[in-house]
């Protein structure tokens, strides 16, 4: 399971007529603290083809997020590239949502309601109230908050909470949705329930994502498509096919086989990364 073997966790679906939604590039990233310049990813590239769950999986610290940040259009790469539909991703746009882990991510003097239509109307999807409110009810359905449309967020539990902000993330429609560990801070019972329906709505609308999370059970879960990183700074370990598993594979035989390849392959380099620390001690 390698970037010579594409296909270590099954057989690709059949992409190699169709052009990437999101192309990167060779792309590295960096962010300055007050002390130090620091690389958050080197030449990492990878394709992202319409409607691709594809999950960039990788330890704290790989760059991850920062590479969310960077499709999002909020960091320029130092090196490489990054297209969206074969156009330079240079600012944020419509065209990109992000979901955050965070459940303070809602508006908290706006209703559910609210929150999705003060998206549409103010990111130039609608033109009119009544158009934005329509568009506001049907993806508050599909993430099952009927009767919940006029509660204000500090009266929804955490899960609830990330409902609405995927159902204001899918109503904008984007090409692209960025969903960075969506359900970290969500308990156990919670996040696989998220999960389940996360993969609904995609059976409903198939839309395209680019999920991140450092959990391999997830990431075998959620995504069609899975990116391997390393650790700091992040490079592209492998890509795997993960289309065919889902939450009633784990446990089996190959669920686990391929969950135990990737923590190997992770747990590696952090043995690596010890011995080296100890030598230049």
């Amino acid at each position: 399971m390698d970037t010579q073997n594409p296909e270590a966790a099954g057989p690709a679906p059949a992409a190699s007529d169709i052009e990437p939604i999101l192309d990167v590039d060779g792309v590295t990233l960096q962010y300055k603290t007050k002390e130090h310049l620091i690389t958050a990813t080197y030449q990492v590239s990878f394709h992202v083809y319409p409607a691709d769950r594809f999950v960039l999986l990788g330890p704290s610290g790989c760059g991850k997020s920062t590479i969310l940040k960077g499709v999002a259009g909020y960091m320029r790469p130092v090196e490489g590239e990054m297209r969206l539909k074969g156009r330079d991703i240079k600012d944020p746009g419509p065209d990109r949502v992000m979901v955050f882990q965070e459940f303070d991510q809602l508006l908290p003097w706006k209703t559910v309601k609210q929150n999705i239509t003060f998206a549409l109307l103010n990111g130039g999807k609608c033109t009119s109230s009544h158009e934005a409110d329509e568009i506001a009810m049907e993806y508050i359905h599909k993430v099952k908050l009927d009767r919940f449309e006029n509660t204000y967020p500090h009266m929804l539990s955490g899960g609830m909470k990330q409902r609405v902000a995927i159902a204001r993330g899918m109503a904008m429609e984007p090409d692209i949705l960025l969903m960075d560990e969506p359900f970290a801070a969500l308990d156990a019972l919670t996040r696989l329930q998220m999960q389940k329906e996360l993969l609904q709505l995609w059976e409903d609308t198939h839309f395209t994502v680019l999920f991140v999370t450092h959990s391999i059970e997830e990431a075998l879960i959620v995504g069609s498509r899975i990116l391997v990183l390393s650790p700091h700074p992040g490079q592209v370990k492998a890509e795997l096919n993960a289309h065919h598993l889902n939450h009633d594979n784990v446990g089996d035989a190959e669920f686990s086989n391929v969950q135990q390849r990737i923590h190997d392959m992770l747990f590696a380099d952090r043995i690596l990364e010890d011995e080296l620390e100890t030598e230049d001690a």
